[in-house]
C-alpha cells in the first residue's frame, strides 16, 4: 500500500470515532433514546474515547457521557460503576478549555442526582479539580465549575464543607466581580447553596466577604441573578440574628424593597423570604423591616400573587407580629389580617392554610384589641371550622385549635365571639365560656343583647359535665341574670308554665 493509502486508514478512523462520539452525543439529548444506548453499551465505549489522542473526541465523549449522566440516575451511577470518573477528573486537568468544560459538565451531570453519586465525584479527586478550574482565565470554564461544585454542595452539610475546605468560597466571591452575568449568577447561586446547611458554612461564606458583593448587585438588571442574590442572602440570614444583622449592615434595605415591585415572581418571592428569615430573629430587625415600609409592601404583594409564592409573605407576617403587641398592631393597621383572611380563603393546600392560621394567632394573641381586630373580619368561625374539618391535615387542625386557643383568651368582642356558641366542641366552648362570664358581670348593655340575641337562650341547652370548667363558666353566666330569666330560656319552661296553667285554679 502507498503512503497515501496507509494515511487514509488512520483519517477513515479518526472520522468514524468522531462520527460515532457526535452522533451519540445528539441522540443522548433525546431521553426515548437513553435507556437503549444504555442497554447497547455506550458507556463501555465513550469510555476510552475520553483519553482519545484527537481533543475533538475527547471533547465531544465528555459531551456525550454528560448528556447521558445527566438524563438518569442509573445512568449516573453507571459512569461510576464503569471507573469513568478518575478520567474524567484527568480531562478536567487538561490544558484544552472546551475539555475542561465538558468534564466539569460531566461531575455536574453526575453529582446532582444524590449525595453518594456526588461523595463519589468527591473521592476521585473531582472538588480539587474543580477548584482549580475556578482559577482558570476562560470564565466558561468557571461557570462550568462553579455549576458542578454547586451540585455537589447542595445536598448535605458534609459535602459543602468539603468544597469549602477545598477553598472554593474566595475564589466563587471572587467571580461575583466578574463581567460574565451568566458566572455571577452561578457563582451566587453555589454560595447559596454552601450557605444553607448550617451556621458555620454561612460564616464561611460570610467570612470571605460575600455579602456586601451580593449586596451591590441586588439593583441589577438581570433578572435571574437577581433571584440568586436574594436567595444566597436568605440563606445567609436564616440561621441567626448576628448573621442576620451582617445582612441588615450592608444597607440590603431599603434597597430590596425596590424589587418586591420586579416583575419576576421568583425575585419577589426571594426578597419576602430574605424579610422572613431576618425579622423571625428579633424584635429589632423586625421593627428595621418595618420602618422601611416591608409591611405595607408584602401586604401588596400578597395581593398579587397565589399558592407557594405566597407562603414566605403570610410567615414573615406572623414573625413580625410574634416578637410584641406594637408590632402586631403594625400588621394589624397595614391591613394584614384582612388580606390574610382573603389567603385563608382563596388558598386550597393545607400546608399554607396552617402557615396562614399560624400568623393570624400570632397577631390575635396580645390584647383585646388585637383579638378583636381578627374577630371583626369574622376568622373565628373559619378557624373553628378548620379545626373541626375531618379533612384537615393534623398540622393545620393543631395550628388552628392553638389559634382559636390564645385569640379566645383575649377576645372582648361578644358579638364575635357568639356564633361560637353555637358550633364549638366542649375543648373550644369553654374559652368562649370564659370570656363571656368574665364581660358579661360588668357589661349592661352586654347582658340585654345576650339575652334579645339568644345566647343565653343557647348557654342554657349545653350539655355540661357537672363540676367542670364548662359548667363553672356557664354558672357564673347564669349568675349575671335573674334568676327567673334564666329558667324562662331553660329547655322545657315552656311545658312548666303549661303544667301550671292545667292545675290552676281562678279565684
Amino acid at each position: 500500500m502507498s503512503q497515501r493509502q496507509i494515511i487514509q486508514v488512520f483519517e477513515q478512523y479518526q472520522k468514524s470515532r468522531m462520527h460515532f462520539v457526535q452522533t451519540i452525543s445528539d441522540l443522548a439529548t433525546r431521553s426515548q433514546n437513553v435507556e437503549i444506548l444504555h442497554n447497547a453499551g455506550v458507556m463501555a465505549l465513550l469510555r476510552p474515547l475520553l483519553l482519545d489522542v484527537v481533543p475533538g473526541v475527547q471533547q465531544t465523549a465528555a459531551l456525550a457521557l454528560g448528556r447521558l449522566a445527566d438524563s438518569s440516575d442509573s445512568l449516573a451511577e453507571a459512569v461510576v460503576k464503569e471507573n469513568i470518573l478518575p478520567d474524567v477528573v484527568q480531562s478536567v486537568t487538561s490544558h484544552n478549555r472546551f475539555h475542561k468544560k465538558a468534564a466539569a459538565f460531566v461531575l455536574r451531570a453526575v453529582a446532582k442526582h444524590s449525595p453518594e453519586l456526588s461523595q463519589a465525584v468527591v473521592d476521585c479527586g473531582g472538588v480539587d479539580a474543580l477548584v482549580q478550574c475556578l482559577m482558570e482565565f476562560d470564565p466558561g470554564v468557571k461557570e462550568a465549575a462553579a455549576w458542578a461544585l454547586g451540585c455537589i454542595a447542595r445536598h448535605n452539610a458534609t459535602l459543602s464543607q468539603t468544597v469549602v475546605n477545598a477553598g472554593a468560597v474566595p475564589v466563587l466571591v471572587l467571580c461575583l466581580l466578574e463581567p460574565e452575568m451568566a458566572l455571577k449568577r452561578i457563582a451566587a447561586s453555589t454560595l447559596s447553596d454552601i450557605s444553607k446547611h448550617t451556621p458555620e458554612l454561612a460564616h464561611a461564606v460570610v467570612d470571605a466577604g460575600a455579602i456586601p458583593h451580593l449586596a451591590q448587585l441586588i439593583l441589577s438588571r438581570d433578572t435571574k441573578l437577581k433571584r440568586q442574590v436574594f436567595s444566597a442572602l436568605s440563606q445567609i440570614a436564616k440561621h441567626s440574628a448576628s448573621l442576620s444583622e451582617m445582612v441588615a449592615e450592608v444597607g440590603v434595605f431599603p434597597a430590596a424593597m425596590t424589587c418586591l415591585k420586579d416583575p419576576d415572581e421568583y425575585v419577589r418571592k426571594n426578597v419576602t423570604t430574605l424579610m422572613r428569615e431576618m425579622v423571625k430573629q428579633t424584635a429589632e430587625l423586625s421593627q428595621l423591616v418595618v420602618n422601611c415600609g416591608g409591611l405595607g409592601a408584602v401586604i401588596d404583594y400578597l395581593g398579587d400573587c397565589s399558592g407557594s409564592l405566597r407562603l414566605p409573605g403570610i410567615m414573615m407576617l406572623g414573625y413580625v407580629a410574634s416578637h410584641g403587641e406594637s408590632l402586631a398592631m403594625a400588621v394589624i393597621l397595614s391591613k394584614g389580617v384582612s388580606q390574610l383572611a382573603v389567603c385563608l380563603s382563596e388558598e386550597p393546600e393545607d400546608h399554607i392554610k396552617a402557615a396562614t392560621v399560624w400568623s393570624i394567632g400570632q397577631i390575635g394573641q396580645h390584647t383585646p384589641d388585637h383579638a378583636k381586630a381578627v374577630a371583626t373580619v369574622n376568622l373565628l368561625p373559619k378557624l373553628l371550622k378548620l379545626y373541626m374539618d375531618a379533612s384537615s391535615s393534623e398540622d393545620l387542625q393543631a395550628k388552628s385549635k392553638k389559634a382559636l386557643k390564645s385569640i379566645l383568651q383575649k377576645c372582648t368582642h361578644l358579638p364575635a365571639l357568639e356564633p361560637l356558641i353555637y358550633d364549638a366542641p366542649s375543648k373550644i366552648l369553654k374559652h368562649v365560656m370564659c370570656q363571656f362570664s368574665k364581660v358579661l358581670p360588668h357589661d349592661s348593655k352586654a347582658r340585654r343583647l345576650f339575652v334579645t340575641s339568644g345566647g343565653l337562650k343557647k348557654v342554657q341547652e349545653i350539655q355540661a359535665e357537672p363540676g367542670s370548667v364548662l359548667q363553672e363558666h356557664i354558672n357564673a353566666i347564669n349568675n349575671c341574670f335573674p334568676e327567673e330569666i334564666v329558667r324562662y330560656y331553660s329547655p322545657g319552661y315552656s311545658e312548666v308554665l303549661l303544667e301550671r296553667l292545667e292545675t290552676y285554679q281562678p279565684a
